[in-house]
């Protein structure tokens, strides 16, 4: 397929814009402290580590690759792109998965079977360079398919767990949340798949460089904007030992008791204080100063039938209906996004969605029902 480009300076020069793209966002994720897309966001030190070594393996994948654009023997073309396949089965597919599953907070998981997921490919690719042969590429194409369709799966399953542990733990989701990003990047993974194996033309091949610079401009913005939840889950671990007592004296389990005690430590510490009212307020921070901790906080809300999540969305809206009646009682001028802001939220459409919910209405409707 390389035959269509050899000597069309465009898209050599497309190609080494590409390279030239790659390394320098690998440099900028590994020296850089600071954050150029959004100052007020720690991203995580294991994500950022990761997808600098994606992006680096994607210059040299690349950078191995170009020759073929020169290359006038057939035999050498196709040895260098069977070579560049293997590479590619050893470092490129593996680490973009590797930075998937960095993206899950949630807990560490273990990254070694994805390497042992790639082994019958690597070893398919060492048959294929020795033989200087294309006859083992529909056996792997069938095996990325199968395991195209097992990471789905996996994925899915991963991403409603760490949504749940989410709404479980954190008030405010924004920086969080990745199931959006996980969308994106598998279908961009699955179209370097498909160009792999069944690529044709050189719309294909110009559309895939295009495909690259997006990748790379999309994953150092994921990168950049999601937040740092391993600073959180530290803190919480030093309140594991910090456990609610009832005014006997006893250790308090999940009896009626406890839950009324503790549903009367929110009323005071949290309530009462507008403590609701702090951005990225979370659960642990919150079992902190109620004086317990983030097992008993969980299992409360859990008794309740509701999420961490639901339960400070709720007291944020509780408190923009007050703000809005009372702007509205004193003809004050007002926007619905300031109220929000005032309420807790930083962003005005997770509010938006969040007041939807609880009162059944979008925000403008309901303000035009309660506008007297």
């Amino acid at each position: 397929m390389y035959d269509q480009v050899r000597g069309d300076i465009p898209y050599i020069m497309l190609y080494a814009t590409v390279i030239a793209m790659s390394v320098i966002a690998s440099c900028y994720l590994l020296l850089r402290r600071g954050n150029a897309f959004n100052p007020d966001v720690t991203p995580p030190l294991r994500l950022r580590r990761w997808t600098a070594a994606f992006l680096a393996a994607f210059a040299l994948n690349h950078l191995w690759y170009m020759p073929i654009f020169f290359l006038s023997s057939i035999e050498d073309a196709r040895l260098c792109d069977l070579i560049g396949g293997l590479l590619d089965s050893m470092t490129f597919f593996p680490l973009a998965i590797v930075v998937l599953l960095t993206m899950l907070q949630d807990r560490k998981r273990p990254l070694w079977p994805v390497f042992a997921m790639m082994f019958p490919v690597v070893v398919a690719g060492l048959f294929a360079v020795a033989n200087r042969s294309y006859d083992f590429l529909p056996m792997i194409y069938v095996y990325f398919v199968l395991l195209c369709i097992g990471l789905i799966i996996y994925t899915v399953y991963s991403l409603r767990q760490y949504g749940r542990w989410l709404r479980d733990n954190y008030a405010d989701l924004e920086h969080k949340e990745v199931w959006q990003s996980f969308v994106v990047l598998a279908f961009i993974l699955l179209a370097f798949v498909s160009y792999a194996f069944v690529s044709e033309g050189v719309v294909c091949l110009y559309a895939m460089q295009v495909i690259c610079v997006v990748l790379i401009f999309y994953l150092l913005w994921r990168v950049e904007t999601l937040s740092d939840l391993s600073i959180q889950q530290c803190m919480s671990d030093s309140q594991e030992e910090i456990t609610v007592f009832t005014e006997s004296g006893e250790e308090a389990g999940l009896s009626p008791q406890t839950i009324d005690y503790i549903g009367q430590l929110l009323q005071q510490y949290c309530i009462d204080t507008q403590l609701y009212l702090q951005h990225d307020l979370s659960l642990f921070q919150l079992a902190k100063v109620i004086g317990t901790n983030r097992t008993y906080l969980g299992a409360y809300f859990a008794q309740e039938g509701i999420t961490y999540n639901v339960y400070i969305n709720d007291l944020r809206i509780r408190h923009f209906i007050r703000l809005y009646r009372e702007a509205v009682a004193n003809q004050r001028t007002f926007t619905a996004q300031q109220l929000a802001s005032e309420s807790g939220f930083r962003s005005y459409s997770t509010f938006g969605l969040a007041f939807k919910q609880r009162m059944g209405l979008t925000v403008t409707a309901w303000m035009r029902k309660n506008c007297r």
